[in-house]
């Protein structure tokens, strides 16, 4: 593909580049390239791409008066730079352009054209009217790393199978960890994809990598679990995650995907007098799909268990809602170590509310029992030892 620096320019977004740039990788197999206006249609009226389930159309379609211009103008072959954030990423010759609806393409996407969802949202504003398609050139550095990754690690410890789990950790709970244990217990090597966001969160990705890998390497077998990171484009969204989950795992060589039953993409629905899920809807897609149970902590069992085995009431159970277990974060709060381990919570709460203390030195050493030597300590060993304390049972 010739380029030229007078090439005309099309205008993409971070989360359009991570897309473009797992599909030309093979990451989305057996999708391969964007697909034009039949393939759409095909897809639209099957669900199905070369015989394997697809959930929705892969197209090009930026948003902005610029970009609408320049495709109402394009002829077949010319060639296009892709521009992102003012740097040259990659260049596209145009096969076709075709014109899209916008509203449908949400309902394509997300099940739903409610603008009041924020996700529904902030994907409208970023969708055109009008579609391209055609080959391109774009680095693929990112994805060879990860692929690289997983390669090693599977061929470091011979692994004969390899889970996936998909998760945003955020923040990483009790929950979480017997999901990971109960995937170990199934597989020679465990493959976390942790999603990285493009707005702001108020766990950043590198504190919620860090609580991840703090985890792993202190209370999990070594080799056995390794962390990549998964851009959290518009393509993961709505209804049809689980589907993209599972072409993505297996594209990257997991022959297993681990989902928690409560997961919002299973979608249940009700067809030919059964229940089923979206999970029954996977054709010519190689990988076994695992569902784990709901846990909770059951105040009578007083211990973490699964709602399909404990005998006691939901009045009985802790659920472990990671919005609520956040939000006592962000007050400054520890939460129970039965929802998220004291190591965890430390880290966290002292990273969002970093020089709390005025004088932290005193405060310790006012409260904790120490070996009487000066030693310095940090926020988080503060955090850790209050714990301990609210751990001590001997008086109440």
């Amino acid at each position: 593909m010739a380029s030229s620096r007078k090439n005309r320019a099309l205008y993409i977004d971070q989360e359009a580049l991570s897309a473009l740039t797992l599909l030309k990788s093979g990451m989305l197999s057996p999708v391969t390239q964007l697909m034009n206006a039949q393939q759409c249609m095909e897809v639209l009226q099957s669900g199905l791409f070369n015989g394997t389930t697809f959930p929705f159309p892969l197209i090009l379609s930026p948003n902005g008066k610029t970009n609408e211009t320049i495709l109402l103008s394009t002829k077949k072959g010319e060639i296009l730079n892709l521009v992102c954030e003012n740097a040259i990423v990659g260049e596209i010759c145009v096969d076709e352009v075709f014109p899209i609806n916008p509203i449908e393409r949400l309902k394509q996407i997300y099940g739903t054209e409610d603008l009041a969802h924020p996700g529904v949202s902030a994907t409208y504003k970023r969708l055109g009217k009008y579609a391209l398609c055609g080959e391109y050139s774009i680095d693929l550095s990112p994805i060879e790393a990860i692929q690289s990754k997983i390669t090693k690690a599977q061929e470091q410890i011979s692994a004969k199978h390899t889970t996936a789990i998909f998760m945003a950790a955020n923040p990483l709970h009790r929950a979480h960890e017997r999901l990971i244990r109960q995937s170990l217990d199934r597989s020679d090597l465990v493959v976390i994809f942790l999603f990285k966001p493009y707005a702001s969160s108020d766990l950043t990705y590198e504190l919620r990598h860090e609580v991840l890998e703090f985890f792993i390497t202190n209370y999990l077998p070594q080799g056995r679990v390794i962390v990549v990171p998964l851009e959290n484009s518009y393509i993961f969204a709505g209804s049809n995650e689980v589907i993209l989950d599972a072409i993505v795992a297996k594209n990257y060589g997991c022959d297993r995907l681990m989902i928690g039953q409560n997961h919002a993409g299973i979608g249940m629905y009700y067809d030919r007098n059964a229940n089923k899920s979206v999970v029954d809807r996977l054709v010519g897609i190689n990988i076994e799909v695992c569902i784990a149970s709901e846990y909770v902590y059951c105040n009578l069992c007083k211990t973490l268990v699964s709602i399909q085995t404990c005998p006691h009431g939901h009045h009985h159970h802790i659920s472990y809602n990671s919005e609520s277990i956040l939000e006592l974060m962000k007050q400054g709060l520890l939460p129970p170590a039965v929802l998220v381990r004291k190591e965890i919570s430390s880290l966290i709460v002292s990273t969002l509310h970093p020089n709390r203390f005025k004088n932290l030195a005193k405060l310790y050493y006012d409260i904790m029992p120490t070996n009487g030597l000066l030693e310095e300590h940090s926020e988080k060993d503060f955090y850790v030892e209050l714990m301990n304390l609210y751990q001590t049972t001997s008086l109440t």
